[in-house]
């Protein structure tokens, strides 16, 4: 019998806290924009989280006001540090 692995990022929050996590650890370009690739592709490559975990992250992040996403979809910008540390 084979044992389903337990997914660290299937839980939005912790995928949410490691996409900001990465965010904040990668220069950010104009007004404090951050390309979407520069974080999707190590969360999906070097963390092994999966394309349905990383859309569930920007969403709860986007939700609880931690990351603003453009409507191009292109980049995120990080909101105000003390809404990162509410929970």
């Amino acid at each position: 019998m084979k044992h389903a692995e337990t997914r660290p990022y299937a839980d939005p929050e912790a995928a949410a806290r490691k996409l900001i996590e990465l965010a904040t650890s990668i220069p950010s370009v104009q007004d404090g924009r951050v390309h979407i690739e520069k974080i999707n592709a190590p969360f999906l490559s070097t963390f092994k989280a999966t394309g349905p975990e990383f859309g569930a992250g920007i969403k709860y992040a986007i939700e609880k006001g931690w990351l603003e996403l453009h409507e191009s979809g292109t980049y995120v910008r990080l909101l105000a540090p003390e809404r990162l540390l509410a929970r």
